[in-house]
């Protein structure tokens, strides 16, 4: 065979398999790397869906809006005549306004157009924690709030019910499939499901919880009292997605080669011993996938909070992704939503890069 016919041949190779990879590119293309580079270029301006006004280029003020964070400190109101904190009806002391530091004040430039994020009070003083978008930062603060939960609760029970699967056991086929069926489901159908199911009046979980109590039970509005929406969202959740990563850490689990275990039992070692020794180690390359997978999921929560929640009740289970699309789609802003995804790119990018430092394999 001459050397033309094998440039040829191979010629022929690549050409075939850039044809086969073509509608996957396309779609990637189309779907992904266009779509991001365009809304990258739009967080540097002012475009809205509908408006008379022309697109023009504002720079990083959108992106300045987004991240500003300011803390005010307000002393008490000082009565002149009587050098004394001035009190209010019930006996409080009293500050003063916020929209006077933020509304246009020259002697503070720096809190003008802030919105107010959350209050603190130490002693007699008072901390006002200012935001250029306060919704924004709510929202950062509640995804952040589900990822460092929902990562370690839906990692560690799904290893604990592969580690359960794994066991030769009678009927062990049946678990498997029990824990994986919520899986298959669609996230809108099992958000619907969780929604009856937490009720407040006809609800299987206040109901079970009413039986289990003998009546002591009080029946709990789970979705529309601030503080246990997002935990009721990250139950649901959890879930939902445990099934998956059972069966991934299931496979990682049977790639151990069972000599390891029988050394480690001829060396007298106990359970704990074998998974700190033996099955933990062996479960290194699976631990740094489920982990990245779970983060990311978690990061684009969005399905869940549009059907149960729509980001109440007082914006509590809001998201990032929620944020982006309303503003994006329902608003039409197109600049604030582009300028959210950007930020909500960086910061996943950030943090699966450090969760693939922090789980690498270090040299001995």
């Amino acid at each position: 065979m001459t050397v033309t016919s094998k440039l040829s041949d191979r010629q022929h190779e690549t050409l075939v398999g850039w044809l086969m990879a073509a509608p996957a590119v396309i779609l990637l293309l189309a779907f992904l790397i266009v779509p991001f580079l365009m809304a990258f270029g739009l967080a540097f301006t002012n475009q809205r869906l509908i408006s008379p006004n022309p697109t023009e280029f504002v720079g990083g003020r959108n992106f300045a809006q987004l991240l500003t964070v300011r803390p005010l400190t307000l002393d008490p109101v000082i009565d002149p005549a009587t050098g004394k904190p001035v009190l209010d009806k019930d006996g409080q002391l009293t500050y003063p306004r916020v929209r006077d530091f933020t509304r246009k004040n020259p002697k503070y430039p720096e809190f003008d157009g802030l919105q107010e994020l959350t209050t603190l009070n130490w002693g007699n003083s008072r901390m006002v924690i200012l935001a250029g978008d306060a919704l924004f930062v709510k929202s950062l603060l509640n995804t952040l709030f589900f990822v460092v939960l929902v990562v370690p609760i839906q990692g560690g029970l799904a290893l604990l019910l592969a580690l359960i699967v794994n066991q030769r056991t009678r009927g062990v086929n049946i678990f498997r499939t029990v824990y994986f069926m919520p899986v298959v489901m669609s996230m809108v159908v099992v958000a619907i499901l969780w929604k009856i199911i937490y009720d407040p009046n006809s609800g299987l979980l206040n109901n079970l919880l009413r039986l289990v109590t003998f009546g002591a039970w009080h029946p709990v509005d789970w979705l529309g009292t601030s503080a246990s929406a997002m935990p009721a969202i990250l139950a649901m959740s959890v879930w939902q997605g445990v099934g998956f990563h059972m069966v991934i850490w299931l496979a990682g689990l049977q790639n151990i080669p069972i000599m390891l275990y029988e050394a480690a039992s001829v060396e007298g070692a106990n359970t704990w011993q074998k998974f700190r020794y033996v099955t933990w180690p062996g479960l290194r390359n699976t631990t740094v996938f489920v982990l990245v997978t779970i983060t990311m999921a978690a990061f684009g929560l969005f399905t869940q909070v549009n059907v149960m929640t729509r980001g109440g009740p007082l914006d509590a289970t809001t998201t990032v992704i929620y944020q982006a699309i309303i503003r994006g789609y329902e608003k039409q802003d197109i600049a604030a939503g582009s300028t959210i995804s950007v930020v909500f790119f960086t910061l996943a990018l950030i943090v699966a890069l450090l969760q693939r430092y922090l789980t690498r394999e270090r040299e001995a």
